[in-house]
């Protein structure tokens, strides 16, 4: 492995080996707590234009295989890990470093992940370049002011499918052996912000035929496609930036059920005529705790999100239905007359806790007409 440096705009350097893409890997430094599911993460499409540093450790003993994907390609920019391991697991069909480099993604290991992650929430997350190049540091460095800040960024226009398209598969059966083929009493419109695959799979699961539809499907395309109800997916970047979101979210609401996850939930929120803010460091990782506020239940939850709705900013008519026990931040809210809700967090996992999976029946019993309670 060559020699490597993370170089952080802030002036922060840190040295290290080089593995993957041998091309610098530019992008917004942020960290992420899980303890396994690195590929289901770096192939989120809400990771575009970010180094993910992992917390854990060791990273790389599980190999890579097609079926923990969660989108076509790795959206991560790069990869920063304290130990990078050899693949041990049976299911594995290529080693990280090779499966990264396919792809041009470069990472770094042998560093100091502690520190960086301490440095990012100490200062906050912030821009910075991993390289192999035989430059100076500090040129490194003036490279990585450079970079364009998240906010005011459009990124989930970019990552949106460009083609309508109907998915019909469900949860693989070697993830849920138990369950039987569910019947598709449901057409449902998922608009396309960077989606990840198991939320396709999940909501077959619940008996919906998803029409996937682009980012910039007005309102009127999408009721043309008759639906019994809308998905708002998750994706990278500034909510208030995805050009058109809002608008058509505002004219979509109380005409039919709506369910939004992380970016659709910022979406839905600025439709209800919140405002949405950048977080310091972001919330990522598999063990967020969040209480439903209308049960005082816990919930561990998986979460990938650098912006929040600004609870003082929401109308009456919307309440709060969901907290983030660490910083009292919003993650989830209702309008049960208009028949829509949103969460911040992922339901789906992929990785993470399966403590919030009813979300996606709630969505298809409010399709089936029942009364939304939360």
């Amino acid at each position: 492995m060559k020699r490597a440096v993370l170089a952080l705009a802030d002036g922060s350097v840190f040295e290290g080996r080089g593995f993957g893409g041998v091309e610098p890997s530019l992008g917004e430094v942020v960290f992420n707590t899980s303890m396994s599911g690195y590929q289901e993460i770096l192939t989120d499409p809400s990771y575009v234009g970010q180094i993910v540093t992992f917390a854990a450790t060791q990273i790389g003993n599980v190999g890579t295989n097609a079926l923990d994907e969660e989108s076509a390609r790795p959206h991560a920019t790069g990869l920063v890990v304290r130990e990078l391991t050899d693949p041990s697991n049976f299911r594995s069909e290529q080693p990280l470093p090779t499966w990264l480099a396919r792809w041009k993604v470069g990472g770094i290991e042998g560093l100091d992940t502690r520190r960086l992650v301490r440095h990012l929430r100490t200062h906050g997350s912030q821009n910075g370049i991993i390289s192999t190049e035989s430059v100076t540091p500090q040129a490194l460095v003036e490279r990585a002011k450079k970079i364009p800040s998240m906010e005011g960024l459009d990124l989930a226009t970019g990552v949106s499918t460009r083609e309508r398209y109907e998915w019909t598969r469900p949860t693989p059966a070697f993830l849920s052996p138990a369950k039987a083929t569910p019947t598709l009493r449901f057409h449902v419109v998922a608009i396309d912000y960077g989606l990840k695959k198991a939320m396709l799979q999940f909501l077959v699961d619940q008996g919906c035929r998803v029409t996937v539809v682009p980012a910039g499907t007005s309102a009127d395309d999408v009721l043309a496609l008759k639906p019994d109800g809308v998905f708002l997916t998750n994706g990278p970047g500034d909510p208030a930036a995805v050009v058109g979101a809002d608008k058509t979210v505002a004219q979509l609401v109380g005409k039919l059920p709506l369910f939004g996850i992380c970016l659709g939930h910022q979406i839905l929120a600025r439709a209800l005529g919140a405002k949405t803010y950048k977080l310091k460091f972001g919330h990522r990782g598999a063990n967020q705790p969040v209480q439903d506020l209308s049960t005082g239940r816990v919930e561990i939850t998986s979460q990938n999100h650098g912006f929040a709705v600004d609870a003082k900013s929401l109308s009456s008519k919307a309440r709060v239905t969901h907290v983030n026990l660490n910083d009292q931040t919003v993650e989830g809210l209702a309008v049960p007359e208009a028949r829509c809700f949103s969460v911040q967090y992922h339901p789906e996992a992929s990785p993470g806790p399966h403590d919030a999976q009813y979300l996606f029946k709630r969505f298809a019993d409010l399709m089936a007409g029942q009364p939304l309670s939360a």
